[in-house]
């Protein structure tokens, strides 16, 4: 069976997921990333019929009759319902093979997953991927594999540092030698910074307001720092007090004091990864900085924040929000050269190629 799988291997085309709370990216080999949609499937109650998938689910967000709803099926990064997982990879895999998904070979796949997550939940990641098609299934922290799409040099002896502020969750890891040497995954990032612009609008202006327009308000003037000049957006939702619509206008500084504490919150725990860096690595990363990945390092002047609370230069990956997924096709481009960098027990006993 596996001099088989090893044969029609060649034909397959293997593929690199970084399966994300919020949004799941889709990496294929020779080709680089092919699909970024929501980590989001509309489903009928009435039913349990899956209507959409992903960027069509996206939009029926708030907008459908109450027997239907937008299941997330990962939160904090970990699969809270595995069937509807499975759907979601399947229909992403489908997308990629297209007409020929049940001819081809069944591709191998690389899946980043938080640091620190159990035995059980790596199960399920595996046992969830390999149902939706794959024939292989290789697990990568993604804190590395964050590392490896921004290119750092992890296998050789040196301090790297890196930060993936993501959807549900904040992976700060020091890696060195192929390997984690110290690491911190908290529930901080991009959801809980939405999170308190909704409660910042209830609060201050009894307004009612959604995640998505949470979202849009915090791309649009959210920021860690004080700004130079004044940054100002439009807030629509339900007046919590007429019930009637309601619009405001919000300030860059408003939403700044509103993040504030989550913000200290992701700040102090990088900091005391640094305290716990050995000196001979903390040498390593003062001279080589901090890399951020993931969609929340686009929040504007949190790396001053990180910058002045740790002392140390702190640089954003290029493209910062498809660095996990470059880094598990990294992984797929030479296996056999990053295989013990892989989280996944199974494969570290499977047969070498």
């Amino acid at each position: 069976m596996y001099l088989l799988n090893k044969i029609f291997g060649h034909f397959a085309k293997d593929i690199g997921v970084d399966l994300g709370t919020v949004n799941t990216l889709v990496y294929v080999q020779g080709r680089g990333i092919v699909i970024n949609e929501p980590s989001l499937v509309a489903i009928n109650k009435k039913t349990s019929q899956v209507l959409a998938i992903g960027r069509e689910a996206k939009k029926m967000v708030g907008r459908t009759p109450s027997h239907i709803v937008a299941v997330k099926p990962l939160v904090d990064g970990v699969i809270s319902d595995f069937e509807i997982t499975e759907q979601m990879l399947r229909y992403f895999f489908q997308k990629i093979q297209g007409e020929s998904f049940f001819i081809m070979p069944r591709p191998r796949v690389v899946i980043g997953i938080p640091s620190g997550v159990t035995e059980v939940e790596k199960r399920a990641v595996e046992e969830a991927a390999r149902n939706a098609g794959a024939r292989e299934v290789m697990l990568i922290d993604e804190p590395m594999a964050a590392a490896l799409g921004a290119r750092l040099p992890v296998q050789e002896a040196l301090g790297n540092m890196v930060v993936d502020i993501g959807g549900g969750t904040t992976e700060v890891a020091v890696i060195s030698l192929g390997g984690i040497v110290a690491v911190r995954s908290l529930r901080v990032a991009g959801e809980k910074l939405n999170d308190d612009i909704v409660q910042m609008a209830r609060e201050e202006y009894n307004l009612l307001i959604g995640a998505r327009t949470a979202e849009d308000v915090k791309i649009a003037v959210a920021s860690a720092v004080d700004l130079s000049e004044k940054i100002e957006t439009t807030m629509r939702g339900r007046d919590l007090v007429t019930g009637l619509p309601k619009e405001i206008t919000i300030s860059s500084k408003e939403v700044k004091k509103a993040i504030a504490k989550s913000v200290k919150t992701l700040v102090e725990v990088i900091r005391e990864i640094v305290e716990q860096t050995p000196p001979e690595l903390l040498g390593d990363i003062m001279k080589r900085g901090i890399v951020l990945a993931g969609g929340g390092s686009l929040l504007r002047g949190i790396d001053e924040v990180i910058n002045r609370e740790t002392s140390i230069v702190v640089k954003i990956a290029d493209d910062p929000l498809t660095a996990v997924a470059r880094g598990t096709g990294v992984v797929l481009e030479d296996v056999s050269k990053y295989r013990d960098l892989l989280a996944s027990r199974e494969y570290l006993t499977a047969p070498r190629e």
